[in-house]
């Protein structure tokens, strides 16, 4: 992730979970169904099988904290590890890109779709063979399926942010053959198996 989407992502850790929860700059958003997505979406992840997993990019721990099995965060934003880790979440800091080994299943959510072309080459030959569990926005109906946007921080700062938004389809063709886990109107989630 370039050093810019790492700074922002450091300086919206307190606000994060504002987009989860509908709440600050996000109180006044229309996203009909949005609260009900993410609650099937959390029930999904509960549906997983207990295994040793690595969540990638944790950010506060919101959801790295429904996954079942034992589980560490890794971020490379202090402020966030510092969140996931008063919510009870074992969580580092280190970089998604170049994590430690020896996890039954790497997970990530919300950080697929922030990789550029070499990054995801990178992700895709770093992941391969593993147990792999990816969540990311769904594409909305005519909505393009990636974007730089400026998003505004609750101090008025602006920041430029790489975004790409799936299908499960999409998600499938990218990441190999795998289980849709989630298919909703906001979210969409895989599950692709380690490798026989």
């Amino acid at each position: 992730m370039n050093p810019a989407m790492r700074a922002y992502y450091e300086r919206r850790a307190a606000e994060y979970d504002d987009w989860w929860l509908g709440t600050g700059r996000f109180a006044q958003r229309d996203r009909p169904g949005w609260h009900e997505d993410r609650e099937a979406l959390i029930a999904a992840l509960h549906r997983l099988p207990p295994k040793r997993t690595l969540d990638l990019a944790c950010g506060t721990g919101f959801l790295t904290r429904e996954l079942p099995g034992e589980v560490t965060g890794l971020d490379q934003s202090a402020s966030m590890v510092e969140i996931a880790r008063s919510r009870g979440v074992d969580a580092v800091v280190g970089d998604a890109l170049d994590p430690p080994e020896g996890y039954e299943r790497l997970f990530t959510s919300h950080f697929y779709g922030h990789l550029d072309e070499p990054q995801r080459a990178h992700f895709q030959r770093l992941t391969a063979g593993t147990e792999l569990v990816v969540v990311d926005s769904r594409l909305r109906p005519g909505e393009p399926a990636e974007a730089w946007q400026e998003r505004t921080l609750n101090d008025g700062s602006t920041h430029s942010v790489y975004k790409r938004w799936f299908t499960a389809e999409s998600l499938q063709a990218e990441l190999g053959e795998g289980e849709v886990c989630f298919d909703g109107a906001w979210f969409v989630g895989l599950v692709r198996p380690r490798a026989a």
